[in-house]
């Protein structure tokens, strides 16, 4: 346990950086901002395309691996779901609230810190989580949301979600990486080291950007973020165990990685979507920072406890 806490200390420790150096308005919301914006579009995205031209589709799609992780990331979305309802939240409301139970910080901290931890066999298994989430959960909650407003389904609300994936630089990356590794294209050396270089600044670029973007967060709604990251932390990754060690044959390694990921704590995109729709933003800001903050101590512990059952 304390070996594995002293190897993500430096991951976290990136993120404390970034956070002092936004709480101090050294890094202001604006600098902030921009750097996601390089992370995201730009060194993130050579890491991913990188990855995956170097992976066939075989190495990734795994129909286990994905029913597992859907069957325990739904039974918390629907835990969530019914929670919120019982409070008496709308559809909306509840939809941001299931949103945090289940979506971890899989691209900004995820894959560079399991991919260290775990060894470079777990690029494949990290992946394809990435695109569960963004997929189906990221499509699941702008339908929710948008069709509750309308009062009813339309192809407009399907078009917004198709064009939201084609636009994610994420899905885009690992697309064309396939492709290229699909095809048997051999990536030139000069570009394979340009894409190295660059997807190198994604490790510390993402973790100092979540950091500063904490340092903008509040942690008002204590009572709900704690349960949002209660949810999240701990809930989640036991749900996905149980399905891919009880429920399912998933190989026991990517069953760890698959674990290891759903112990993340609340992804930063969940809040960019809070907000774009108006929809509860302070109850994701504080379960975002609340859950960044004990995750430090909970996704070692889970690592551990994979490593010495796997």
């Amino acid at each position: 346990m304390l070996d594995i806490f002293l190897q993500t200390l430096p991951f976290f420790a990136l993120i404390g950086l970034g956070y002092g150096a936004g709480r101090t308005g050294f890094f202001t919301p604006e600098a902030t901002a921009y750097l996601t914006k390089f992370v995201f579009y730009f060194a993130l995205s050579a890491m991913l395309f990188r990855f995956s031209a170097n992976l066939a589709i075989a190495d990734i799609l795994d129909w286990p691996f994905v029913f597992a992780y859907l069957w325990g990331t739904l039974f918390v979305y629907l835990i969530a779901t019914g929670v919120a309802l019982l409070r008496k939240r709308g559809i909306e409301e509840a939809a941001v609230e299931a949103q945090c139970a289940v979506i971890g910080n899989v691209g900004f901290l995820g894959i560079p810190m399991l991919v260290l931890l775990l060894g470079e066999r777990a690029i494949g298994p990290v992946m394809l989580v990435l695109a569960v989430d963004l997929i189906v959960f990221g499509s699941l909650i702008v339908i929710l949301i948008t069709g509750s407003r309308d009062g009813r389904m339309s192809i407009g609300v399907l078009r917004t979600v198709g064009i939201g994936l084609l636009k994610n630089p994420m899905i885009v990356s690992i697309s064309l990486g396939l492709i290229v590794s699909g095809f048997g294209v051999p990536i030139p050396k000069p570009a394979n080291e340009f894409l190295s270089i660059l997807g190198a600044a994604a490790t510390p670029g993402a973790l100092f950007a979540i950091g500063a973007s904490l340092a903008t967060k509040s942690a008002e709604k204590i009572a709900v973020a704690g349960w949002l990251s209660f949810a999240k932390l701990v809930l989640h990754p036991a749900a996905v165990a149980f399905a891919a060690l009880v429920m399912l044959p998933v190989d026991p390694y990517a069953a760890g990685v698959m674990i290891a990921a759903a112990a993340l704590p609340v992804a930063g995109n969940v809040y960019i979507l809070a907000q774009h729709y108006g929809v509860a933003p302070a109850r994701v800001s504080a379960s975002i920072l609340i859950s960044t903050a004990v995750s430090v101590f909970t996704v070692s512990a889970v690592i551990a406890l994979i490593e010495s059952l796997t």
